[in-house]
């Protein structure tokens, strides 16, 4: 033996020829579907290429990015204080926060939308002072709730709801022992958090929130219809002047494609980086020296 774990070896796996068949049947029908889409002359190709860097365009995919952003740290710090008071022993609070997760994500989100901006039909004015007092200021909801703050409410509420159950996720595979051990050294509630159960259940909450991640910067297309020109919005008003539908379709999808692939790089190698940390071993082990109980020679 060469001193080399066998675990650790890598296995070879050999290919049969149902393999290889399908090799040649996925080449041969992507081949095909690439000849068609660069050939046919109705998807205007050239089209495409003018309006892919188009000054409208890349604004809205700014403010795509921007609403994204946005959207998940404010729906991730929400998040967290639901998710703590979800876990709380405070029935109340716990419940609270159970009608939170359950209203925002059992309702769609283009129904939140659309809700927000419409707020001022139920509220048109808002006061802030003191209760029972002349005391306080009135704010005018429909100068408030405008386009762009709706869809960010909206957003950041409804991914509040989902990072919540998410980080309660991550709090969840913290073990038992290591909060009764917390308890035992006499840890309070806040550094027990903060040292604890945080740090032990990031590498859960991360590689989810990367997904969310991906999965709110698609669905920022949703705002459109508040009238925010967003990337897909952009696309459309373009396609209303010129009637130049799938060109501009095109380029809003290949946008979308595109921050897709430059989010999922972070993401795998977060990924990677946490798997690799729950599966580490030492390289160097410590050497241990065994010794023989007493009354019995060596």
């Amino acid at each position: 033996m060469n001193g080399i774990d066998p675990a650790l070896k890598p296995r070879l796996r050999r290919r049969s020829t149902f393999e290889y068949v399908a090799w040649v049947v996925s080449i041969l029908f992507g081949a095909g579907i690439l000849f068609s889409v660069s050939t046919n002359p109705n998807f205007k190709w050239d089209v495409v290429a003018k309006y892919f860097t188009h000054e409208s365009i890349l604004r809205g995919l700014m403010l795509t990015i921007f609403l994204t952003l946005a959207s998940m740290a404010l729906g991730t710090l929400l998040g967290l204080v639901i998710a703590i008071m979800r876990s709380s022993s405070v029935k109340p609070i716990a419940a609270t926060a159970g009608a939170f997760i359950t209203l925002f994500r059992g309702t769609p989100v283009l129904v939140q939308l659309i809700f927000w901006f419409n707020i001022s039909a139920l509220y048109p004015n808002l006061t802030i002072g003191i209760p029972f007092t002349d005391i306080g200021t009135a704010i005018d909801t429909n100068a408030l709730m405008g386009p762009i703050t709706a869809a960010l409410v909206g957003l950041t509420l409804n991914e509040a709801a989902y990072m919540a159950e998410i980080i309660r996720g991550g709090f969840s595979s913290v073990g038992k022992g290591q909060i009764e051990a917390a308890d035992s050294l006499g840890m309070s509630a806040s550094t027990k958090m903060r040292k604890i159960i945080i740090p032990q259940a990031m590498p859960s909450i991360i590689p989810a929130t990367g997904n969310q991640v991906i999965g709110m910067f698609k669905e920022t297309s949703l705002v459109s219809v508040l009238g925010v020109a967003e990337l897909l919005q952009s696309a459309q008003l373009i396609y209303a002047r010129t009637y130049e539908t799938i060109p501009l379709l095109i380029v809003a999808s290949l946008w979308y494609l595109v921050m897709t692939l430059l989010l999922s790089y972070p993401q795998s190698k977060l990924e990677q980086k946490y798997s690799h940390t729950s599966a580490r071993v030492p390289r160097k082990s410590k050497k241990v020296t065994l010794t023989a109980p007493e009354g019995i020679a060596r």
